[in-house]
């Protein structure tokens, strides 16, 4: 799994004729793996992470030092929290997901910024347990141009993280997308990891689910609310 992914990633900035990745690194399991398997693939000179705190948890911003250190790899810190606060003055109040969906969206922004300036490819570090139900951020966290773990489960980018030596601290904390103070990716779903991970599993292999019917409703629903989010924007073909 781990050699053919980093292959897989070599060949795709190879064909881009890019120079090498740039990746937000979060402090969280999923950018760890990615930005492991990126230095893997490139050579860690070719690897640039972001560090794109926004109003922010102290200890993502550590952790996410901690794993590039670790990993040797060059870093930028781009503090965005003054700029999202100041975007939101001019805006008119909104519930709370429209004013936190803008966090990830100035994040692809800046992504890109680098990308353009050095001709890298941006690294996507969605998982298949989330990118299936839509646990992303249309055009943010889900606008990149490779996305090398969409196909592992939670339990496998966990697995692989320890493959990796990814720090233990990381490998452990909760997983969150730190779009508010508190937040964690189970309590927002509604549903653990294992839960998800069990009924995707079956659903992709095609076998008996064993979790509650409610549990199963959840996942369906969210399979088809989020469909939009899986594929481009519609043509109207003439």
């Amino acid at each position: 799994m781990k050699n053919k992914i980093i292959s897989w990633i070599k060949g795709q900035v190879k064909n881009a004729k890019a120079k090498g990745i740039v990746l937000g690194l979060s402090g969280g399991i999923d950018s760890a793996v990615v930005a492991a398997l990126s230095q893997r693939a490139v050579g860690k000179n070719n690897v640039l992470v972001l560090f794109m705190p926004c109003n922010s948890s102290p200890q993502d911003l550590k952790d996410a030092k901690l794993v590039a250190k670790k990993l040797k790899l060059k870093a930028e810190l781009v503090d965005l929290s003054g700029v999202y606060n100041n975007f939101l003055k001019i805006l008119p109040s909104a519930p709370g997901l429209a004013k936190s969906n803008l966090k990830p969206r100035l994040r692809m922004a800046t992504l890109y910024y680098f990308a353009n300036k050095l001709n890298y490819l941006v690294c996507g570090t969605g998982n298949k347990s989330e990118l299936m139900v839509g646990y992303f951020t249309k055009y943010g966290d889900g606008g990149v141009d490779i996305l090398p773990i969409a196909d592992l489960l939670k339990r496998q980018v966990r697995a692989l993280a320890k493959e990796l030596n990814i720090p233990e601290s990381v490998i452990t904390k909760p997983p969150t997308a730190g779009l508010w103070q508190g937040q964690t990716d189970e309590g927002e779903m509604g549903i653990t990891y294992n839960d998800l991970d069990d009924i995707l599993d079956r659903i992709c292999c095609k076998k008996k689910q064993k979790v509650s019917s409610a549990k199963l409703d959840k996942v369906m629903r969210m399979l088809v609310k989020s469909e939009h989010k899986r594929k481009g924007a519609d043509i109207c073909r003439i």
